[in-house]
């Protein structure tokens, strides 16, 4: 079908035909060769786009599509993201053309095209995507020298408070508090775990997380994905290279990348990650608080996790509260009789042989 044809993109019966304003993004002279549902996603309509150019040159690209306003601020986020990554690292990243809205009344819809690329239906393999996570994290530079982002991002359908902030512990702060309170009222307010989020970010963030920027120390602003489980990476078929996408991307602690990794719906979830990651990326001083940290900051993926899958979430809101269990009796204990019971050793210790379970 010709470039300029009248069509439109039905996202909600799933059909594809190309719309004006989406035709506009090709070369004049262009032609649609074909457009078909292609991949899965929880929030988006994604497709692959065959467009055939003026000399009879066939490309193919990738199109995601998502409804109303929250859907534009997924469809905004995720391509600045894609772009400050393919910035920095354009071998790790899909390319990324465009972003807009198609012509059409209601719903409102927006759509994201990028480089198709045919992948493998596997897990990603640990060394070379842990070197490419770990180069990412040191060559990218903030542009701003700070920690946040210059558009909101989204992870999954939820909007990311990434604000600019000079002081680490003052941006997870921030980070943390606004996904606990989305958590409470998309799920219901759980006083017990209201109580200890409260007590986390009064007492341990600013002692965990806080030391990281004492005593001369500094938090080097790396550029990191954000939401890096096992769908959001794909391997080349055809050359074997490994691809990041689906990004909520942000300037952050390195560290906090690969706290998603802890959590027991991400695939990407054995140690030889961690192990691999760590050879190549070393962990903030002090060192032997890097495992608290870690636990610290997969809080606020659980979390977000509970707020994005609410008919699953009971069980990582409960991994969230038992992890914030474990820093608050290490960090910032309750005395007796005031809030929740404190967990004894055995306890602590059989939580923390529990976790170490769960990553292996």
């Amino acid at each position: 079908m010709p470039s300029n044809s009248p069509v439109v993109i039905d996202i909600l019966s799933g059909e594809f035909r190309v719309d004006t304003n989406l035709a506009s993004q090709f070369p004049p002279g262009s032609q649609i060769v074909s457009a078909i549902r292609f991949g899965t996603s929880a929030w988006t309509t994604t497709a692959r786009l065959c467009v055939k150019n003026n000399i009879g040159i066939e490309k193919l690209y990738f199109l995601k599509c998502a409804t109303g306003d929250n859907g534009r601020l997924l469809i905004q986020g995720e391509f600045n993201a894609q772009c400050e990554l393919y910035r920095t690292m354009p071998d790790f990243v899909p390319k990324p053309y465009s972003w807009g809205e198609i012509d059409r009344s209601e719903p409102k819809t927006y759509f994201l095209l990028s480089e198709f690329i045919n992948m493998a239906d596997r897990i990603p393999e640990p060394y070379q995507l842990c070197t490419k996570l770990a180069r990412l994290h040191r060559e990218s530079v903030s542009p701003t020298g700070m920690f946040g982002f210059h558009i909101t991002t989204c992870q999954g359908n939820t909007p990311q408070n990434v604000s600019w902030e000079s002081s680490w512990t003052i941006f997870f702060s921030k980070l943390l508090k606004h996904v606990l309170d989305r958590d409470s009222a998309v799920n219901g307010v759980w006083e017990d775990l209201n109580i200890l989020s409260q007590r986390a970010l009064n007492y341990v963030v600013p002692r965990l997380i806080g030391v990281l920027e004492a005593e001369g120390r500094k938090v080097k602003p790396c550029l990191i994905h954000a939401d890096l489980w096992e769908g959001n990476t794909g391997t080349s078929s055809k050359t074997g290279n490994i691809y990041i996408f689906g990004s909520a991307a942000f300037y952050a602690h390195n560290e906090m990348e690969t706290a998603n990794w802890r959590c027991n719906y991400n695939k990407i979830h054995d140690q030889v990650y961690i192990r691999t990651y760590l050879r190549h990326f070393a962990p903030s001083e002090p060192r032997h608080e890097w495992d608290d940290r870690s636990r610290m900051y997969s809080v606020y993926y659980n979390i977000i996790y509970s707020v994005n899958h609410r008919s699953e979430g009971t069980a990582v809101r409960q991994m969230a509260y038992d992890d914030l269990y474990y820093l608050i009796d290490k960090y910032a204990s309750f005395e007796e009789g005031i809030g929740p019971r404190r967990i004894n050793e055995s306890e602590r210790a059989s939580l923390s042989d529990e976790r170490d379970h769960t990553r292996a």
